[in-house]
């Protein structure tokens, strides 16, 4: 088992840039990115959230800061367990928290709509049909996508609704996805929170620790990965940032974080980047003590 002093070797870094596309357009990001620690500190989660942006999904940038919002939130419920079992938890994980989160987010998104009901001006830009559409599902307006991973002494957690990526990469620099691409997902088509019985879309992996955990986890929005014309190329990116922090630490990365990742949402989707890192310093002689966000 990774025991407590591994735990607190973790660093994590994270940054959200709006998309090329969305500065031409005068859009805002619809994306969200949030790091939180539970636990003492000893478990870690970062979650990501990417707003569909469409005509109908009007506030879905408020939809993805709800969600990483009730991510926390929700999540949270997972160290209640005491004494921690592995069982009981990655039980509850796929059978129960998909279904919190969805009714927690879609609770948030009422008392929004309650707080500030659809106004002229947003319904205006709609057709007779769409009008129609939201009138009667108004969560679409906020859909969004999420993808949540939280890393504790026994076990890491990851959980993806919608289109995005999630990467671990190896001490030795291998680089996989913990949950594959769900092949349904093409073009502009994406799962959601809005979308209905979003908890039966939801992909969830438990993996208890029994050896080394991953060196480095990237969770990001589809705009990182539409950004390369390969998915090697992407992969590619996940081993180069892991190899800059275990050299150099943090100050390898995090100052030029945002700027790379405007440079490749311009030179290639366009559209809004996310971007939540969870690591460990491996030798790290750059490593920073203060590298909690």
């Amino acid at each position: 088992m990774c025991g407590n002093s591994a735990m607190n070797e973790w660093r994590t870094l994270k940054a959200s840039v709006r998309g090329a596309a969305h500065y031409r357009a005068g859009l805002p990001n619809q994306d969200a990115v949030r790091v939180a620690w539970f636990n003492d500190d000893l478990s870690l989660l970062v979650a990501v959230a990417d707003g569909h942006g469409s005509a109908k999904c009007f506030r879905s940038q408020r939809g993805a800061r709800l969600a990483v919002v009730v991510a926390k939130q929700v999540c949270s419920q997972l160290f209640i367990f005491k004494p921690v079992s592995p069982s009981k938890i990655k039980r509850w994980a796929e059978e129960e928290l998909p279904k919190g989160l969805v009714r927690c987010w879609r609770e948030r998104v009422n008392k929004s709509l309650a707080i500030k009901p659809f106004t002229p001006a947003e319904l205006a830009p709609l057709d007779a049909a769409s009008r129609r559409l939201v009138a009667t599902h108004p969560h679409l307006a906020y859909g969004s996508t999420l993808l949540v991973v939280i890393v504790a002494p026994d076990f890491i957690l990851y959980l993806q609704l919608g289109d995005g990526d999630l990467l671990t990469v190896s001490a030795a620099g291998v680089v996989e996805r913990p949950i594959p691409k769900d092949p349904r997902l093409i073009a502009n088509e994406t799962t959601s929170l809005c979308s209905d019985q979003a908890w039966n879309e939801m992909q969830v992996r438990f993996q208890t620790l029994a050896g080394a955990p991953p060196a480095l986890i990237l969770a990001a929005t589809d705009g990182y990965a539409n950004a390369f014309r390969t998915e090697a190329g992407f992969k590619q990116v996940a081993g180069d940032l892991w190899a800059m922090l275990r050299d150099d630490g943090d100050t390898a990365v995090k100052p030029y974080l945002k700027n790379w990742l405007n440079e490749a949402s311009q030179q290639g989707s366009g559209d809004d980047i996310s971007v939540g890192l969870i690591w460990r310093p491996i030798a790290s002689p750059g490593m920073l003590p203060e590298s909690r966000h």
